[in-house]
C-alpha cells in the first residue's frame, strides 16, 4: 500500500464510527449477549492457523474501532465461541463488520417506517461488509485468513440501494474497492443529518445529489 492509502483508510474507519455514534446507537434496541458464530481460524487450527490475532495486532491499529463498536451490538454480533484475544484478527474483522451492517440494515429499515428487511437482505449485508473489511483489513496489515478465502461473496443485486438506504448503502459502497480514486460513493448529504429521522426526511423529499 502506499502511504496516503493508511490515512484514506483510516478516514473511512472514522466514517464508520461517525455515523454509527450519531444514527445508529440511539436507535439500537438490541440488548441480548453476542451470538455464537462459527470458530475463527486461529481456534479451528485449519488453514490460517497462527495468523495475527486480536491482542497483538488489532489492539494496536485504528482497525480496533471495529472491535468496540461490534460490543454494542448484541445479537448481531457473532463470535468465535472461543473468543479471546487469541483470535485472528481478520476473522473479528469480519464478524464485527457483518454485525455493524446488519444493525444499520435493522435501524434504516425501522426508523424509515417499513417493515423487519427480509434475512436475504440482512445475509447478504452481513457477507459483503464482512468480507470487503475484512480483504482491506489483511491487504494493510499483511495477514491472511482461511475463512476470508471460504467467504460468501453475496449477490450484488441482492444489495441495498444507496438511493434507498444511504447508511448501508454508503457503507458497501465505500469499502467495496476504498482505495480506488475514480470512485466516489460518498454522499455528502448525509454530513447536514443529525439523525436518522433526518435522513427520512429527505428521502421522502426525493433525495438530493451526492
Amino acid at each position: 500500500m502506499k502511504p496516503g492509502d493508511t490515512v484514506t483508510i483510516h478516514q473511512l474507519l472514522g466514517r464508520i464510527t461517525y455515523f454509527h455514534t450519531l444514527f445508529i446507537e440511539p436507535a439500537l434496541t438490541s440488548s441480548e449477549q453476542p451470538g455464537a458464530g462459527d470458530p475463527c481460524c486461529n481456534h479451528r487450527n485449519i488453514a490460517g492457523y497462527g495468523q495475527p490475532d486480536v491482542g497483538t495486532v488489532l489492539a494496536r491499529t485504528a482497525w480496533a474501532v471495529l472491535d468496540e463498536i461490534g460490543t454494542t451490538l448484541g445479537e448481531h454480533l457473532r463470535l468465535c465461541p472461543d473468543s479471546d484475544h487469541r483470535c485472528c484478527a481478520t476473522c473479528r474483522i469480519a464478524a464485527c463488520g457483518a454485525a455493524i451492517a446488519q444493525a444499520w440494515t435493522a435501524a434504516e429499515h425501522r426508523s424509515y417506517g417499513l417493515p423487519l428487511p427480509p434475512d436475504h437482505l440482512v445475509r447478504a449485508c452481513r457477507a459483503a461488509a464482512a468480507s470487503r473489511l475484512a480483504l482491506v483489513f489483511t491487504q494493510q496489515h499483511g495477514a491472511s485468513c482461511g475463512a476470508l478465502a471460504q467467504a460468501e461473496t453475496p449477490d450484488a443485486d441482492l444489495l441495498p440501494d444507496s438511493g434507498d438506504f444511504p447508511l448501508i448503502g454508503e457503507l458497501l459502497a465505500l469499502w467495496q474497492d476504498p482505495l480506488a480514486a475514480t470512485r466516489s460513493p460518498v454522499i455528502s448529504w448525509l454530513n447536514h443529518c443529525t439523525d436518522l429521522n433526518d435522513i427520512h426526511r429527505v428521502l421522502q423529499q426525493g433525495g438530493t445529489t451526492k
